[in-house]
């Protein structure tokens, strides 16, 4: 093999038992991947400099081809199940064996990561592809070493990314020819079949998940931001919800859009980026985001183009309702240095509600915040994965992020009920999804109003208004917000009919009340008390 590039670690590829008679491009900037994506075909430049690029049939994550290895050091704390489907060690075996005999005729592109700004919390993660651009995209997720650090760089976790090689399920005991699977015991993610990039950050999210909080140390699928008086606000949500939306904010420094550890010291990024959906960004609603979808650097996919002037449509959803922006955070104005601020003030839970049930914010208890993180309500957006149609199905997601937690989700729970006890943090529920009716009938809650009531909630001027008690729900709803017309503040009164919306409301809470039975033997009694009530 013919080792490339000005950062090559002396720890090479025969760690990894590659064997390869092409070139291996080590730690290479977006203008080499640049070009050898437009080479290979892979991509073209848009108008402003970003790289468009299309993921093929996989538009968004491929839950039902995830596995995690059943092996001895780990298989005793994961939470098994329909979320972490188990795959035998032999089968994974097989898949690695088939990666390496691939990766012997192919160029491979190396980048040497980090996952988590926290130096002393963080892991070290190679990432090993046949692709260019998805090289430069996970350059552009994780954290960059310094660049004297790359020569002596060891990695903890490795990644081996095929997307072209197709698996035969028949033989590796997969379910189809696509497979993502992590093996914590070799350290080692295997990702075939697919060329959705977003695979490749989400494995890295699972491996924290399940390594911090054996440390004390909650990882969360949040964004997170810091105010001028040096205040840390965190943001729950599945994708789709608001998470980079809200938390990209002007008036606040941004810390990340997606991942976060908190540990005893500090709230801290897993990323050195972000992977921002784009499918009908506005300039002027979110206009940091829809810069980067015109800056060199910038790898957009499965953004429509036109190939003559290459002016970009976000606003066209013919190849994917998920289109996507994967970007540095060195792209947005207002980031905060170091990826770290301190213990948050508010926590806000993000959720899509697609019966239009839920007010636009509401303050929670401790005991409603740890039944809502549990429940994690929301309406998955159409397009995040593989499989869902045209309108958002309302689905109840743990901790907000159930695909990447490999532990039982009361582990991550407990750590962050000790956690908003130990630090005094206010808790807010606020609905990005639907008011007025369900979706089809009502209207997407305007993001104006949603900003207004979150700088309500973040800067204390909702502490000093009255507020009314939902009969449902149990949680306490603002009568009034600066900005924000009072009718939307109650939900019930936005409906044309009183009635169906008491009939819908019923129907949510009973969903809630099933969905929490898995929970109840894992929490005390107040917080089974703390969910809604008929």
């Amino acid at each position: 093999m013919k080792n490339i590039g000005k950062y090559i670690s002396k720890h090479k590829l025969d760690l990894h038992d590659i064997s390869n008679n092409e070139n291996i491009f080590w730690n290479m900037g977006a203008e080499v991947l640049y070009e050898h994506s437009i080479k290979k075909n892979m991509g073209i430049v848009g108008k402003g400099g970003a790289l468009v690029v299309e993921t093929g049939v996989h538009t968004g994550r491929s839950a039902n081809d995830k596995f995690m290895v059943h092996e001895d050091s780990s298989k005793d704390n994961i939470w098994w199940g329909k979320v972490n489907v188990s795959i035998s060690e032999e089968n994974f075996d097989k898949i690695h064996n088939q990666i390496l005999n691939y990766f012997e005729s192919r160029d491979l592109y190396v980048q040497d990561l980090y996952g988590g700004t926290d130096p002393s919390c963080r892991i070290s993660v190679r990432a090993i592809s046949e692709s260019p651009w998805h090289s430069l995209f996970i350059r552009n997720l994780l954290v960059l070493p310094e660049d004297k650090d790359l020569s002596d760089f060891a990695p903890e976790f490795t990644i081996l990314h095929a997307p072209e090689l197709k698996v035969d399920p028949k033989d590796v005991g997969t379910k189809s020819e696509t497979v993502i699977t992590i093996n914590l015991a070799k350290k080692l993610v295997l990702i075939a079949g697919t060329s959705y990039a977003g695979e490749m950050k989400k494995s890295v999210f699972s491996i924290l998940n399940y390594l911090l909080p054996e440390r004390g140390i909650m990882p969360m699928h949040c964004s997170a931001n810091i105010g001028k008086n040096g205040d840390t606000a965190i943001f729950f949500g599945l994708s789709g919800t608001g998470k980079t939306t809200l938390s990209a904010d002007p008036e606040r420094t941004l810390i990340g859009d997606d991942e976060h550890g908190w540990s005893d010291s500090s709230v801290f990024n897993f990323e050195g980026g972000c992977y921002a959906k784009v499918i009908r960004l506005s300039k002027e609603a979110e206009p940091e985001i829809y810069a980067t979808t015109s800056m060199f650097g910038t790898v957009l996919e499965n953004v429509v183009i036109d190939t003559n002037t290459r002016e970009l449509d976000l606003d066209d959803s013919s190849k994917a309702e998920n289109t996507r922006a994967a970007y540095p955070l060195t792209s947005i104005p207002n980031t905060t240095e170091g990826g770290v601020g301190g213990h948050p003030k508010n926590i806000i839970m993000l959720t899509a509600d697609a019966f239009g049930v839920m007010p636009p914010i509401a303050r929670l208890t401790p005991e409603q915040a740890m039944y809502h993180f549990l429940s994690g309500y929301t309406a998955k957006v159409a397009g995040t994965e593989k499989g869902l149609g045209k309108e958002p199905q309302a689905v109840f997601s743990t901790c907000f992020g159930a695909p990447f937690m490999p532990r039982h989700p009361s582990v991550y729970g407990n750590l962050l009920r000790e956690k908003i006890a130990k630090h005094e943090v206010t808790c807010w529920l606020v609905n990005t999804g639907w008011t007025g009716g369900v979706y089809g009938v009502g209207k997407r809650m305007p993001i104006k109003y949603t900003r207004a009531l979150l700088h309500g909630a973040l800067d204390g001027t909702l502490n000093d208004v009255e507020f009314r008690t939902d009969p449902n729900f149990g949680f306490e709803i603002p009568l009034s917000c600066p900005g924000v017309e009072t009718s939307v503040l109650d939900p019930r009164s936005t409906w044309q009919d009183g009635n169906a919306y008491d009939e819908k409301a019923a129907h949510l809470v009973g969903l809630f009340r099933t969905n929490f039975k898995e929970y109840e033997g894992h929490v005390d009694d107040s917080i089974i008390a703390a969910g809604p009530t008929l």
